[in-house]
């Protein structure tokens, strides 16, 4: 029952289909396949939405591209007012969402609200970046002539989201991109469509209220054919994809080729360094919480710990404690900290990843099995291990945390660096000149890096992503709004001759 309250109240029902030009043309394709949402917490099916097909794929792509031709004309701060809109509709639908978050993808309660709080909070920032889409004003060498700079809006954007942030980052794309003067194109993951379903609900309403149409589309679809459609159309300026380094290859390459533009944010394997003067108060919790938050599938969740051999064994014991205090249950329960893998094959390469780090020799020291029942329930493991070994070097999309020790802060930064992922990093210390150093040139090689705080739980107002295999890619604050716009520089000659620059001179009669 109350599931079934769940999605009437996420306007969830027979009628909903499984794509959508922004403004309630809901498409009614029926022979394209169809896509299964299963509960990970039970394995039992929620509920079911038609794929779109090639065709389906044309309709809404054209219709978008119309939109774009439109809305990019539209004053940036009166783009502001529609995203205003949207982050009001999600404050009222705030807790439904979120549970909806949490039923279909498996995070605690506590996380899908704070994932909705996430787009709202974006939704705020992007309202106020629409008043300062700012260009520079140079100098010019000429005499009597103006130089500046203004941004355009680039285009049709396409969005290709994962299921461990099944709406946050959408918005981080969708609405930095609105107040921009693009349209969004989204494909979600095939794991979570009811969440992009209910999201465009609230699309519709929105936009229907302020009389616009295909803003924000949906287009629910296999990555092997509507993903392969968007990264090789050309109306695509943009593709912003989240997901694995190997798929992050496949787009970088694809998107490339054509000279369209992309926005990668792939695999972390992120640590948490903990020198001799650390606050243990402080490193537990944020470990804890890094490793086991999203049951440890976040692209920011910790993966390693390297601790300075003075303190490692104290560490190690609180951590121990720690993870015997984490409730693992239904995710919409009070009181649970941890819910399931999203499914089987997220429960498999956590089996092969602990049968990696044993065969290695690594020492486990919590964990490492599967919980026997319904749903797709780990143990959060911890292994001693050595930071080169293969599979430390991989990313695992699970609650294992791996701990290694250190003599000397630059070769634990070494120990950091030396993976091919830099996304999040941290370092607790109470010495002012160790977390200096941490974020110096030769400290963290990460996109992210912390001081006496975790890897998990960015806020919305800084630039975020990574360098190396995590793709370089930067989302949501700062500046991110650049991306989705094309630079033009401008020189203005209010002059009665023609100077040229560098001083050439070009005589003609």
């Amino acid at each position: 029952m109350f599931m079934k309250d769940l999605l009437k109240q996420c306007s969830i029902n027979e009628n909903n289909f499984g794509s959508c030009v922004g403004g309630m043309d809901w498409i009614s394709t029926d022979n394209s396949g169809e896509n299964v949402s299963y509960c990970p917490s039970n394995e039992m099916a929620i509920a079911t939405v038609f794929e779109a097909s090639e065709n389906d794929y044309e309709h809404i792509v054209s219709k978008a591209t119309s939109a774009f031709e439109e809305w990019r004309k539209v004053p940036a701060p009166i783009r502001g007012d529609l995203v205003r809109e949207m982050g009001n509709a999600l404050r009222d639908k705030k807790e439904v969402l979120g549970s909806l978050v949490s039923l279909e993808m498996g995070k605690i309660k506590e996380e899908g609200y704070g994932e909705v709080q996430e787009m709202i909070d974006i939704a705020d920032f992007a309202v106020g970046q629409s008043r300062m889409l700012y260009g520079k004003t140079m100098h010019s060498e000429r005499p009597n002539h103006r130089m500046y700079e203004q941004w355009h809006p680039l285009g049709p954007i396409g969005v290709i989201s994962a299921f461990n942030f099944p709406v946050a980052v959408w918005a981080w794309n969708a609405f930095i991109a609105a107040i921009a003067g693009d349209v969004v194109i989204w494909k979600p993951s095939s794991s979570t469509p009811l969440t992009a379903v209910a999201v465009q609900h609230i699309c519709n309403d929105v936009l229907e209220r302020q009389g616009y149409t295909g803003i924000f589309n949906l287009i629910i679809g296999k990555g092997s054919t509507i993903g392969e459609k968007m990264l090789s159309d050309k109306r695509l300026p943009l593709i912003s994809f989240t997901g694995s380094t190997l798929m992050g290859r496949r787009v970088a390459e694809v998107v490339s080729k054509r000279f369209g533009k992309t926005i990668l944010e792939l695999g972390g394997n992120n640590a948490i360094l903990v020198d001799e003067t650390a606050d243990l108060d402080l490193a537990t919790p944020a470990i804890v919480f890094g490793a086991v938050g999203t049951a440890g599938q976040r692209c920011t969740s910790t993966r390693r710990v390297i601790s300075h051999n003075s303190i490692s064994d104290t560490l190690t014991d609180r951590l121990l404690n720690a993870y015997g205090q984490v409730n693992i249950g239904d995710p919409l329960e009070k009181g649970t900290l941890m819910g399931p893998l999203v499914n089987q094959g997220a429960v498999e390469s956590y089996l092969s990843a602990i049968e990696k780090v044993k065969s290695a020799g690594g020492e486990i020291l919590c964990g490492g099995k599967i919980i026997k029942g319904d749903g797709y329930f780990v143990e959060p493991t911890i292994a001693k291990v050595e930071n080169h070994w293969d599979i430390v070097q991989e990313e695992t999309f699970a609650p294992i945390l791996y701990l290694m020790e250190y003599d000397h802060l630059s070769k634990a930064i070494d120990m950091h660096n030396n993976v091919p992922q830099g996304l999040s990093s941290s370092l607790f210390t109470t010495n002012v000149q160790n977390a200096e150093l941490f974020l110096s040139s030769v400290g963290s090689d990460c996109g992210i890096a912390n001081i006496n705080i975790g890897t998990s739980g960015a806020e919305i107002g800084g630039a975020f992503g990574g360098e190396k295999e995590t793709g370089g890619g930067r989302e949501s604050g700062s500046d991110s709004w650049k991306q989705y716009m094309r630079r033009q520089t401008n020189t203005i000659n209010w002059s009665d001759y023609l100077p040229l620059a560098q001083g050439i001179k070009f005589d003609i009669n």
